[in-house]
């Protein structure tokens, strides 16, 4: 009797493996597969639409921190991030650009990448200034520009070119106000961003740290740009 009750136990055993053995293998390593790519954009990053037709960075040329003269041809064939900010700002620029060193320590030294930091207090933020500026941010590259003109061609871009707003408002601290975006372009200058769970366009991503996020901006761009740089 002790032997088939031991028989018995054996062939549970076994069954037991042959079905549910395989079946727990497969759930571990589809768990460590979703866990290793859950902040990888599941899907082709998408182009910004307007009336139908996918949104360029409209014509621009301004001066760098150089003097030298920057404009979309110097951009063409590369992947490039765009924000608006100034010099005095002392709010929402130190954390956007603390940001974008990231990306720049990243990426810098490619010739396929650059940055475009357009000051909106360009009365103030000579090419000199913002020398200066790029220097205290210890910024190395030769691929980040930080770009002044005319205030209302600065304006025009930002509001109407890319949609991201700027103004003057003495009530605020440093007497401007803007958003905290960075917009992402592609090598043909098209503006892009990866989409929500409603596949729409998330259409720019945070220069900022949320606390109610649990991916930054910052986090999703190093992954996007890797993209990008492989089209």
């Amino acid at each position: 009797m002790r032997y088939y009750r031991y028989t018995g136990l054996i062939i549970i055993v076994i069954v037991f493996g042959l079905l549910f053995v395989p079946k727990i293998f497969d759930r571990i390593a589809n768990n460590a597969q979703v866990e290793s790519n859950r902040s990888v954009p599941a899907k082709p990053l998408a182009y910004l639409k307007l009336n139908g037709e996918a949104k360029k960075v409209p014509e621009f040329l301004m001066l760098n921190q150089d003097s030298l003269l920057i404009g979309n041809e110097d951009l063409k064939g590369k992947v490039y991030l765009a924000e608006f900010f100034f010099t005095r700002c002392p709010s929402i620029c130190p954390i956007m650009n603390k940001n974008m060193k990231i990306l720049d320590d990243r990426f810098g030294d490619r010739a396929d990448f650059g940055i475009t930091s357009f000051t909106i207090d360009p009365d103030h933020d000579t090419p000199h200034v913002l020398k200066k500026y790029a220097e205290d941010y210890g910024v190395k590259s030769q691929n980040w520009h930080f770009l002044t003109g005319k205030k209302s061609t600065v304006y025009e871009l930002a509001n109407a070119g890319f949609s991201i707003f700027a103004g003057i408002n003495p009530e605020v601290a440093g007497g401007f106000e803007h958003q905290g975006y960075f917009a992402l372009i592609d090598k043909r200058g098209y503006i892009r961003s990866r989409v929500d769970r409603f596949d729409n366009p998330i259409v720019y991503y945070s220069g900022l740290d949320r606390e109610d996020q649990e991916v930054q901006g910052v986090d999703m761009l190093l992954e996007d740009i890797e993209l990008l740089l492989k089209e």
